[in-house]
């Protein structure tokens, strides 16, 4: 299948470095232009060089702040009004006990992880409907469905954007809107790679080996045994995203792996 997004312009939330960057890549190679996301101008500025570095005549804007306040949303929907493809990439993430999570940092969770591809779906999907075809993609995780009792806080906003996601896709039925989540498993992002890179050093390992034995210790259901690479799920997203694609909605991508067991 040749996936050509060209005339389509492509919000990404969180795009200055792992999956959130691959994916950007991945629509600017299809051709579409694309805004960047990132919370400092700096890291806006370094992921733009880098992506015109791989494609020379990739059209990329940047936009930054932190889409987790509602004001900045505001703000990127006024500087960047009409957007075919939204994809929902902020997340945050941390290990801690569930006694240990106060109020203030489930709310913070909430906010990032679930608000901010909220008030963006909500900003965007009329003048998508409008236009008569849009896609939506909500970047959630394994997670969502194998909630993991160290951080549950985290699980519990990627469940949420299942559900929201495919109560979208029911809510824009008939309008050439399709509404789809896409759940990695682990995968050797920028962040995971900094987690392990201690590790690596002190064992004399590569990042892809330290990766392996984590999925090998902590995912042992992983079909594939070893970490997914941050390419491998931005092709999941980009295979939605065209109008190839148009039958599937309301789905959740698994990119995992194989973690999740169930058919």
């Amino acid at each position: 299948m040749i996936i050509n997004l060209s005339g389509k312009k492509a919000v990404v939330s969180a795009s200055t470095a792992g999956i959130g960057l691959a994916i950007a890549k991945g629509l600017a190679a299809s051709e579409a232009e694309v805004v960047l996301n990132g919370r400092t101008r700096e890291s806006v500025d370094r992921a733009l060089n880098d992506i015109r570095r791989s494609y020379a005549n990739a059209k990329v804007t940047g936009f930054a702040g932190d889409l987790a306040i509602p004001q900045t949303c505001e703000k990127m929907l006024a500087e960047h009004p009409n957007c075919d493809i939204l994809v929902n990439c902020l997340g945050i993430y941390a290990l801690q006990d569930f006694f240990d999570i106060d109020d203030t940092e489930w709310e913070r969770f909430f906010q990032s992880n679930v608000m901010s591809g909220v008030r963006l779906a909500r900003g965007y999907l009329p003048r998508m409907v409008a236009k008569g075809w849009g896609r939506v993609v909500f970047i959630s995780s394994e997670s969502a469905l194998n909630i993991p009792p160290e951080m549950i806080h985290y699980g519990f906003t990627k469940t949420a954007q299942l559900a929201i996601s495919r109560g979208l896709a029911k809510r824009m039925a008939g309008t050439g809107v399709t509404v789809n989540s896409v759940l990695p498993g682990p995968t050797l992002s920028d962040g995971v790679a900094s987690m392990l890179k201690e590790t690596a050093s002190a064992q004399g390992k590569s990042l892809e080996e330290v990766a392996t034995e984590f999925v090998w210790q902590h995912r042992p259901s992983s079909v594939i045994q070893r970490a997914a690479t941050v390419e491998e799920v931005a092709n999941m997203v980009v295979y939605v995203c065209p109008t190839q694609a148009s039958a599937t909605t309301g789905a959740a991508l698994r990119v995992d792996g194989g973690v999740v067991d169930t058919i």
